[in-house]
């Protein structure tokens, strides 16, 4: 077996949260840095929250009321069959 291989281990590690909370464990990293911590994650509060650092849920949620407030909706293959036939249909009568 190899020695010398392995990283160093850090049992005192220090790690700080983006919320503030500063906690130790152990690593191989002396310094660690989270965004999400278990004083903050919506799984242990129970409060949704999102971590969101693109704005990407809140450009989704625009383009979501953008399309409600038009009334544009994007039709399925399926859907557009169906309206060419009944178009066929009514046209033949």
């Amino acid at each position: 077996m190899k020695t010398a291989i392995h990283p160093t281990y850090y049992a005192e590690a220090a790690a700080k949260c983006a919320c503030g909370n500063s906690f130790t464990t152990g690593s191989t990293l002396e310094k660690i840095e989270v965004e999400l911590c278990n004083k903050c994650h919506p799984f242990y509060t129970g409060k949704q929250k999102f971590v969101d650092t693109a704005r990407r849920v809140e450009k989704f949620q625009e383009r979501a009321a953008k399309k409600e407030a038009t009334g544009k909706t994007r039709r399925g293959k399926t859907a557009k069959h169906a309206a060419k036939k009944a178009k066929k249909v009514a046209e033949s009568q």
